[in-house]
């Protein structure tokens, strides 16, 4: 059984740190250099709940399954869950408030009609934007972390 949790836990993170590299690096780029800038932005938009999604599933889970593991070994677990918890908060975070605020400055740049106004919801938009861009890169390092530190204690 315990093979199963690690597994499960394995297979979450790989998950999760994947989908991050994936989207980061390979989707999205490829998304706004095909797809006018707009349109680019609604497919991203679009696509954005459901990769929190991933982040959300994966964190409980391999927070779950770490959880079970410490308990089953009695080991110190104490740094892979810490950055477990980490990582899915700011995930949480990431998706459910600053990608709320997102969607809502986007939808209010859509209906505005003041020239001036517009301008100041996309420099709006752009610091929004840049603080989830931070938060994934610092979900995506402690992911890293993360993988290094299970890798550590594995006995080949």
């Amino acid at each position: 059984m315990l093979i199963a949790i690690r597994f499960i836990y394995l297979f979450s993170l790989v998950i999760w740190i994947g989908s991050i590299l994936f989207f980061s690096f390979f989707a999205a780029p490829s998304i706004f250099k095909v797809l006018p800038r707009e349109t680019a932005g609604e497919v991203v938009g679009d696509i954005f709940p459901k990769y929190w999604m991933i982040g959300y599933i994966s964190g409980i889970v391999s927070i779950l399954s770490v959880i079970i593991i410490y308990i089953k070994e009695k080991g110190n677990y104490t740094a892979i869950i810490s950055v477990l918890a980490i990582m899915t908060i700011l995930t949480f975070y990431s998706g459910m408030a600053v990608g709320q605020k997102a969607r809502a400055i986007k939808a209010e740049i859509k209906i505005t009609e003041d020239a001036s106004k517009k301008e100041g919801l996309k420099k709006e938009f752009s610091t929004v934007h840049r603080k989830s861009a931070i938060l994934n890169g610092i979900i995506l390092a402690l992911g890293i972390i993360l993988i290094f530190l299970t890798a550590s204690r594995m006995r080949v």
